[in-house]
């Protein structure tokens, strides 16, 4: 995949900006946007003001062009959103016969409360298809820590390195609780990345096609379409097929303090690639609710934007 101009700006890193895991800036607001996306950037500039880290990118995926970029290189924690770099590398893995239907077997090792349906299944053992099927369709926590023990983190992060991803990275296996010797975050990003990495999925590129289909079917599945996605009005539980002109991909991490995503939706006119980070005081549940109904409002927008004819 041809190196994302995110990962090529991070060599000019802005003052202030953090890249390691777990830096949280506060109240910055900047970038450029098409006019379409105006309420967005009202929205996300609105949490910013109240203290929160927002950032945010949508690209349109046939051109390449950047309909908004809200400080698209900042790296945030996106919570186990970095299951899509152990994804392209379990699929590269089965491509190149390093992998087959192995079955692996449930270790109390991998085990962390939180998302997922295997830890409620009586099936000790399952093959690394059907684990690759719970981690893209519910963010399964188990399944996820039985993958990367198998395949290994150095993988992972030699595979994005490989394909010129140099800023998102799955750092740390899902745990339930955080000591002073784990990483402070399971994984961490910058949006302008992260929408790189969905187009190059959409294209084709991520290592090469079959490698980016099997990816992409496993996150077609996503069952969580609880933020921006939830602007759109598709079955969370069944949206693979088209419906009304919308098919949509769409991949979330949620933790305390954090709500990310990243997609792509192809639409009647269009189709766009997105990723959208917010960190923010999780003291409230009415702070929660506003940053839920920011990223619905970007939702908005990328919805109107696909129905609209690309501009070139």
């Amino acid at each position: 995949m041809v190196e994302p101009d995110a990962a090529r700006s991070s060599r000019r890193r802005r003052p202030g900006d953090r890249s390691g895991g777990g830096g949280r800036a506060r109240g910055r607001h900047s970038g450029r946007t098409d006019d379409r996306f105006g309420a967005t950037v009202e929205a996300l500039g609105a949490l910013a003001l109240d203290g929160a880290g927002v950032s945010a990118s949508v690209i349109d995926t046939s051109s390449g062009k950047a309909l908004l970029a809200v400080d698209d290189t900042l790296v945030q924690p996106v919570a186990s959103l970095g299951r899509v770099l152990l994804l392209i590398e379990v699929a590269a893995q089965l491509e190149d016969g390093r992998l087959h239907g192995d079955r692996l077997q449930r270790m109390a090792r991998d085990t962390a409360t939180g998302a997922g349906l295997w830890q409620f299944l009586q099936e000790p053992t399952m093959q690394v298809p059907d684990l690759a099927t719970l981690v893209g369709a519910t963010g399964d926590t188990w399944a996820m820590n039985a993958l990367l023990s198998t395949v290994g983190i150095d993988a992972v992060r030699e595979r994005a390195e490989s394909l010129g991803i140099e800023r998102t990275a799955l750092i740390d296996r899902v745990r339930d609780r955080r000591g002073p010797d784990d990483a402070p975050d399971a994984s961490v990003a910058p949006t302008g990345e992260l929408a790189w990495v969905m187009r190059g999925l959409a294209l084709g590129e991520v290592v090469d096609e079959a490698v980016s289909n099997r990816v992409l079917g496993w996150l077609s599945l996503a069952s969580d379409l609880n933020l921006v996605a939830g602007s759109f009005g598709l079955d969370p539980l069944a949206h693979r097929a088209l419906d009304h002109g919308l098919q949509v991909v769409a991949v979330t991490g949620s933790s305390t303090g954090v709500r990310a995503e990243a997609g792509i939706l192809r639409g009647p006119g269009s189709s766009v690639s997105y990723a959208v980070t917010v960190t923010f005081d999780d003291a409230s549940l009415q702070r929660r609710l506003a940053v839920i109904e920011a990223l619905r409002t970007m939702g908005t927008e990328v919805l109107e934007a696909v129905h609209a004819p690309a501009r070139r």
